[in-house]
């Protein structure tokens, strides 16, 4: 049986899309937390982020997967790939230490986030929004 190499593509091209967006919208959900106002919500918040950056960091494993399968196997490749996995291997390592952070330390939510988590959760929503960026550049350019 043979497997249409395009099935790849197709596959990559819908693993990637929620590790980005879930990612995204922990940091958002992680920031909006700290702003002055109700216990509750600011609770509501920072549980929201914590289930985000754990789904979008398991969702990243079928990203990087078939992504590598796609390049053959290449870690970093040249060009624009190279661009993108500049960004795709910091993202990638980022939501995973995030993910397994807001897991082992299972914090109350009502706790703010430490500065250190804060930082790179903000560097991670930097760096996966380039890997998409180059991602979509690899698209178009080929």
């Amino acid at each position: 049986m043979n497997i249409d190499p395009a099935i790849w593509s197709k596959l990559h091209g819908a693993t990637t899309h929620f590790p980005v967006a879930l990612t995204l919208v922990s940091a958002f959900c992680d920031c909006a937390s700290l702003m002055p106002g109700d216990a509750d919500r600011q609770r509501g918040l920072r549980f929201t982020a914590s289930v985000t950056i754990v789904l979008g960091a398991l969702g990243s494993y079928g990203a990087v997967v078939s992504g590598l399968w796609m390049t053959q196997w290449r870690v970093w490749g040249h060009g624009t790939l190279l661009w993108h996995h500049v960004f795709v291997w910091p993202a990638f390592a980022l939501m995973t230490g995030l993910a397994t952070w807001r897991v082992l330390t299972r914090r109350e939510p009502a706790l703010k986030p430490p500065l250190l988590y804060l930082a790179c959760m903000i560097f991670a929503a930097g760096v996966i929004s380039g890997a998409g960026y180059w991602g979509g550049e690899l698209l178009n350019h080929g």
